[in-house]
């Protein structure tokens, strides 16, 4: 993905944001204390293809070790992010597994 995108907290929708090109591409979650359940991603059809996706994935999961959040990874599509990439696992909340 060549643009650059600003990760936005969008918590009246709880979900995280980019604008890009008059779009929204989105991860939705639900917060709980000191956990974060993320439970869908959506990138519009006019988007996709593209990287921004697993971009905005990654942005979320910088934002959620910064927060010291405990990630709780619902979304199918967060899981197989976390399988190509296992650095990230070690913010999944114990006794889940990622295959």
């Amino acid at each position: 993905m060549k643009e650059t995108c600003e990760l936005i907290d969008n918590p009246d929708k709880s979900q995280y944001e980019f604008h890009l090109e008059g779009e929204t591409p989105r991860l939705e979650y639900i917060k709980a204390k000191d956990k974060i359940y993320l439970t869908h991603t959506e990138v519009p059809p006019v988007l996709s293809g593209r990287g921004i996706g697993s971009a905005l994935i990654g942005a979320v999961l910088e934002d959620i070790d910064r927060q010291e959040l405990t990630l709780v990874p619902l979304c199918p599509f967060v899981a197989l992010y976390l399988q190509r990439h296992p650095e990230w696992k070690r913010l999944v909340l114990k006794g889940i597994t990622i295959a």
